[in-house]
């Protein structure tokens, strides 16, 4: 009897051993061959401000490709339709070229990158103000006491990023008060020098006229740079693509038109 006791317990033991290391080896497969499966958290776990950036980045991300593809506005003024989207004019003209013009084409926007971040702030402040209400909804969960004091918001594009940042104050209370300040959403995207080098192409246009693609990408390597022109040869659409990030910025242009036999000056 004693050795059948011994018999199983060493039974007992081998079973465990094998059921530990079927386990180790699940873990194992599925950490490799399904790396799409993550341990999610409730947004109430995280802090205020990983919560603000998790609610407007996608946004904000959809509305800088968006201005993008659109030479820097939402709802262009004067624009050119290319594959169905309205590509504002950055450099327009529509006077012939006997009157012999100081400008070949007049820009549009003098202060691009400017106008961007308006452009950008306006069209994200309802997006704001609901992840404002959403947070202080979902805290209200968790916390007895919640106090938001809601600010004024502003977009800067800066180098190789895009920042929203607002001055909005959250206080959080349980058995003592959280407070919460400087709400930042940092976007990991190129626009501010797409943006500028299509402000050199367009003063370039507006002086000179015509510009050749293959001049400015000799001086940014990592980026596509192309002049197609959809309607034979009044309007071109200049087409920046970054090539490491992807990000985009096409813009129109549209300047004289030199009849056969005439050189441009």
């Amino acid at each position: 009897m004693k050795g059948a006791k011994k018999f199983n317990k060493k039974g007992q033991v081998t079973i465990f051993v094998i059921l530990a290391l079927v386990i180790i080896v699940l873990g194992t497969l599925i950490y490799f061959f399904y790396p799409g499966i993550k341990i999610t958290t409730s947004p109430l776990e995280e802090t205020p401000q990983a919560y603000f950036q998790n609610c407007i980045e996608g946004n904000l991300r959809e509305n800088a490709e968006l201005i993008g593809f659109q030479g820097g506005s939402i709802e262009p003024d004067s624009s050119f339709n290319y594959g169905g989207t309205p590509v504002a004019y950055l450099c327009y003209t529509t006077q012939p070229y006997g009157d012999s013009p100081t400008l070949k084409c007049v820009p549009q926007q003098a202060l691009l990158v400017n106008h961007i971040e308006e452009e950008m702030k306006e069209v994200m402040k309802n997006k704001v103000h609901s992840c404002f209400d959403e947070m202080k909804v979902d805290y209200t969960k968790k916390y007895t006491g919640v106090n938001l004091e809601e600010k004024d918001f502003n977009i800067k594009l800066a180098h190789n990023k895009i920042i929203l940042h607002s001055d909005s104050i959250l206080t959080l209370t349980k058995d003592s008060p959280e407070r919460y300040e400087n709400f930042d959403v940092v976007l990991n995207n190129n626009l501010f020098e797409l943006a500028s080098l299509a402000r050199t192409i367009v003063a370039w246009e507006a002086a000179y006229g015509s510009a050749d693609p293959v001049y400015f990408m000799n001086y940014y390597p990592n980026l596509d740079i192309k002049n197609p022109s959809p309607d034979g040869g009044k309007t071109r659409i200049w087409i920046i693509k970054d090539m490491v990030t992807g990000d985009t910025f096409q813009f129109a242009s549209s300047e004289i038109i030199w009849p056969l036999g005439i050189p441009s000056p």
